[in-house]
């Protein structure tokens, strides 16, 4: 198992390799194919491979013509099954931290909640690959204070490091029948103002946590960004006076994620690329928004 993991680990990095020389190849076809159009003239430096992509060009179809990316490869087959969730934390947590973890148990469908105890991350990683686990998402505090979540897609990756901002679990909302049940129903999903191509990539890995729900499904989640912050909601909705009659229920629990990592890699893997950091010149420049508008 860990042979076939390491094989497979260096084909995927061998194909996200050739990006580079699959995109480029694009653009130059793209620029014979935009000159042909037109009515221009070929450009100089294509002139002495112009027949060989020319004809490359004949054979493409809609499948073919747009190169695929490591992005793509990475949720490739996150349709064909539903996902399965570890949930873990670090170790020796904290009540507070074992009672949100234990609510992020009932958030995410088909998740499994695991006591960490004295097992290192790479056990845990390799054993969920042999269980077909799709996602691990590890829960850290601060003295007492849930303050981060990690998102490790499996078997290869990406890796996304949130800030958790602002937790409020159910056990801290005092009014019990006004936050009501937490149904077992697979959520609507509400992914707001994810517009920018970073965003897309986060919208990309927060959506495949959740599988695909049935129509009549009551339940939602939220994420919704502002000011690079992402909210998170979760809410049933009833309809007491007919279909125009919608009253929303806050289920819990609520918190903001802080996006500031994503790594070509699974969460073991200190050697991973990085996709995307934050830096601190970021955080001084109040116009440029990373995530959303």
């Amino acid at each position: 198992m860990l042979r076939r993991n390491i094989r497979l680990r260096r084909e995927y990095l061998y194909r996200k390799n050739l990006e580079g020389k699959d995109r480029l190849l694009y653009e130059n076809k793209r620029k014979i194919k935009q000159a042909l159009q037109e009515g221009k003239p070929i450009p100089t430096e294509l002139r002495n491979v112009e027949a060989a992509l020319r004809e490359e060009i004949d054979l493409e179809d809609q499948n073919t013509a747009i190169p695929r990316t490591h992005i793509d490869d990475d949720y490739a087959n996150a349709t064909e099954r539903d996902p399965k969730i570890l949930l873990t934390t670090s170790r020796n947590p904290s009540a507070p931290l074992t009672q949100f973890v234990q609510e992020l148990s009932h958030v995410f469908p088909n998740a499994q909640r695991m006591n960490r105890g004295g097992q290192v991350i790479s056990e845990i990683i390799e054993t969920c690959r042999g269980h077909e686990f799709t996602d691990v998402i590890l829960v850290h505090e601060h003295r007492g204070v849930p303050d981060g979540l990690i998102i490790s897609h499996l078997p290869f990756g990406p890796t996304a490091y949130f800030g958790l901002l602002n937790v409020v679990t159910r056990h801290d909302i005092k009014d019990k029948q006004t936050v009501g049940r937490i149904s077992q129903a697979y959520p609507h999903l509400i992914l707001n103002n994810f517009t920018t191509k970073l965003g897309e990539r986060t919208a990309n890995i927060l959506k495949h946590l959740f599988p695909v729900p049935k129509p009549d499904t009551k339940r939602i989640v939220t994420f919704a960004t502002q000011s690079d912050y992402i909210s998170f909601r979760h809410h049933m909705y009833e309809k007491p006076g007919g279909p125009k009659s919608i009253e929303l229920k806050e289920i819990g629990p609520r918190f903001e994620l802080r996006l500031y990592q994503i790594k070509l890699g699974t969460v073991d893997q200190s050697e991973a690329q990085a996709e995307w950091v934050i830096r601190p010149y970021m955080n001084t420049t109040n116009k440029r928004k990373l995530i959303g508008d």
